[in-house]
Order: structure tokens, then sequence, then C-alpha cells
């Protein structure tokens, strides 16, 4: 039976009756047309899952009854994607596959050779779109942790926060690259675990600059290959969250 899951965030998920309203309670009234007794999931996207039954409906709300609640623990390693934003839509595409691969931020950049430009307001108008996107894919695909979206920023004022992650690869074309696996293995050797944090950096069409590439190393990352031919954006950034999310989320825990 295919399972109906739904998005409430987490102050609204206290007490033992949920309510729907907006979007979702429409698309459970009008478009699955749902009704009392049928069975529904609630996602809060900070690890539960709450498994409800329709009670009640009336105007524009969808009251459901609570009858369990599952919780899970967030994946071993927090993976943040920096992306620079491609032209048209392909970011949404992006988000929607960052979630399936299990990252649980996205971080969009301006770089020097993105053509996008967005003023501050326009930079948070994108933010909340995106950030739907992000929560319609964990309705898909049924991940219990919703990645955060951040506003789209600058290398530079990113780097400038000063982030702590305890491994970080960038994808270049430009410098002296490793194949990721190796990076991998050196940090186990040198720690002795495998990292709670990882970055991964992904560039815009025709590659960061070289000087966006060196401020991008110098802060940490290293320099990784994704083989002999030039990707995609989109492609690169699905190619490295799911090498790193393999690697990181999956393998290393059954070691």
């Amino acid at each position: 039976m295919q399972t109906h899951r739904f998005y409430l965030p987490p102050e609204r998920c206290a007490g033992n009756m949920l309510q729907l309203d907006d979007r979702e309670a429409h698309h459970a009234r009008h478009v699955l047309r749902l009704r009392a007794g049928d069975e529904v999931v609630v996602l809060d996207g900070m690890g539960n899952q709450y498994f409800c039954a329709v009670d009640t409906a009336s105007g524009g709300t969808l009251t459901l009854r609570l009858r369990r609640k599952m919780s899970q623990a967030p994946a071993p390693c927090s993976i943040t994607l920096l992306v620079a934003i491609p032209k048209g839509k392909i970011i949404e595409d992006i988000i929607e596959k960052a979630v399936e691969l299990g990252a649980r931020r996205i971080v969009p950049l301006l770089t020097e050779r993105v053509v996008t430009r967005l003023d501050e307001k326009d930079a948070e108008q994108k933010r909340d779109k995106w950030q739907q996107v992000a929560i319609e894919a964990i309705k898909q695909c049924g991940a219990v942790w919703l990645p955060s979206l951040e506003t789209p920023t600058t290398i530079d004022r990113f780097l400038a926060r000063k982030e702590p992650l305890d491994l970080a690869l960038v994808g270049s074309l430009q410098t002296e690259r490793q194949h990721p696996k190796t990076i991998f293995r050196k940090y186990e050797q040198q720690h002795g675990r495998s990292p709670a944090t990882a970055g991964v950096w992904i560039g815009p069409e025709g590659d960061f600059t070289l000087e966006e590439l060196k401020a991008i190393e110098a802060a940490g990352a290293a320099p990784i290959t994704l083989g002999d031919l030039t990707l995609r954006v989109e492609t690169a950034a699905i190619y490295c969250l799911s090498i790193v999310n393999y690697e990181l989320n999956c393998s290393l825990k059954s070691r």
C-alpha cells in the first residue's frame, strides 16, 4: 500500500492530534481524497515519523490522530553540499537529489562564473522556494531529516564564518587531485575514526576560478578527481554526494 507522507514543523507535532492545513491539507483532501480512518505518516524533518489516521476534515484543515511515533538518529556524518547555482531550475533537481543522498545542509554559492545574480530580497525568496523543494523531496523519498537550505552566499562570505568541517572535498579540474577514496583512508589513518562532518564543494559551469579554488583549498578542502570526463554541475554534485554518503554513512559504520 502506498504511504502518504506529509510535513509539519516540529513545533506543530506535539500532542496526540496533529493538524494539516494550507498546502498539505489541500493535497490530502482534494488530490489524494483521504477520508476518516485512512493512514498517513507525518515527518517533522528532525528524525521523527508520526504514524496517524485521519480523524476529521473540515474547511481547509485535516485533523490526524497519532497512533505511534518512531525516531531515527542522524547519520554518523553530517554532510554539507556547497554548490554553485547553475542556470535555470537545475538547482531544484540538485536539491532533490541531495535530499535523497543524505545531505544535511545545502549552501547555494554565487561564484564568479555563476550567471545568476541575486539581491538580498531575491536571495531570501529563492531560499524559501528551495526549502519547499527539499520538503517535497523528503515526503517523496521518506527521508526523516530535512536538510537546512541556506540563503545563497559567496565563497568569501562562507569561508569568513570559519566553520569547522572534519573533512572537506572540492571537485576540481585545475590542480593536482587525488581519488576520494585515498583521502578517506588518509583521514581514517590519521584520526582513527571517520569524520563527523564533511563538506563537498561543487563549482559552476567552467569550474571555480583559480583564485576561488585556492581560497577553498587554503580553508582545508582537498581537491579530488571526478574522473576523466567533464561533468555537468548536477552530475558532479550527485557523483560526489553518492561517494561521500556511501563511504561515510554506509560502509564505514559497518566496518
